[in-house]
């Protein structure tokens, strides 16, 4: 998270920043009847908003709203930029380690939407380590809308639209553009390949 950039905004406009663009919403129920809270990582503004802000924001606005009762996230990863819309490791790494215990312990699942390969890399490779207590094991990569139909109750989540755009696109994309399974076996959706194969395109998707 650019610091810097931050600076520009006082704490109050970086909170005000974040509630405009209604990056966080708790936001319909899951096919089990809990909670969602509903990240757009599109709109995150990185480079405007610090990570003490930003934790301040969650543990003020978001975390309260939960109720302590178990929840699940839907984070649409559809057209973030690296340099425009991802916090730092570091940053994420605080802000994982801040979240309460309560909070914790009741989130059930993280449907991870539309991840690009590049992501998926990071977290089989670093994120089983960064973020511990077993978040990673409740990771569920889904290629496409359809297959969050199946876990989220469609009717009470408004997905915007450059999510469907986005869905469209990949009609008419190679078939790596759907997402490669990695080694997590939580995927809905894609191709499967073998370990071997993996690697290869893998490694090709980073050259």
């Amino acid at each position: 998270m650019a610091t810097d950039s931050s600076l520009a905004l006082s704490q109050s406009e970086q909170e005000n920043l974040l509630e405009e663009l209604g990056i966080f919403k708790i936001q319909g129920r899951d096919k089990g009847g809990r909670k969602v809270l509903l990240i757009t990582g599109k709109h995150f503004p990185a480079r405007e908003v610090s990570g003490e802000v930003l934790k301040k924001y969650l543990e003020e606005k978001i975390y309260p709203k939960l109720e302590e009762k178990p929840f699940s996230v839907v984070y649409m990863h559809t057209d973030v930029q690296r340099s425009e819309n991802l916090p730092g490791i570091s940053t994420l790494r605080s802000i994982y380690e801040d979240i309460p215990i309560n909070v914790k312990n009741h989130l059930e699942s993280i449907y991870f939407l539309h991840p690009g390969l590049q992501a998926r890399l990071f977290l089989a490779t670093l994120g089983r380590f960064l973020f511990s207590g077993g978040l990673y094991s409740k990771l569920r990569y889904v290629t496409r809308l359809e297959f969050l139909w199946d876990h989220v109750r469609r009717s009470e989540i408004e997905i915007p639209e450059f999510a469907y755009d986005h869905d469209e696109e990949l009609e008419y994309r190679p078939v790596m553009d759907y997402g490669l399974e990695s080694d997590h076996p939580g995927v809905y959706g894609g191709p499967s390949m073998d370990n071997n194969h993996l690697s290869l395109y893998s490694m090709r998707g980073i050259a």
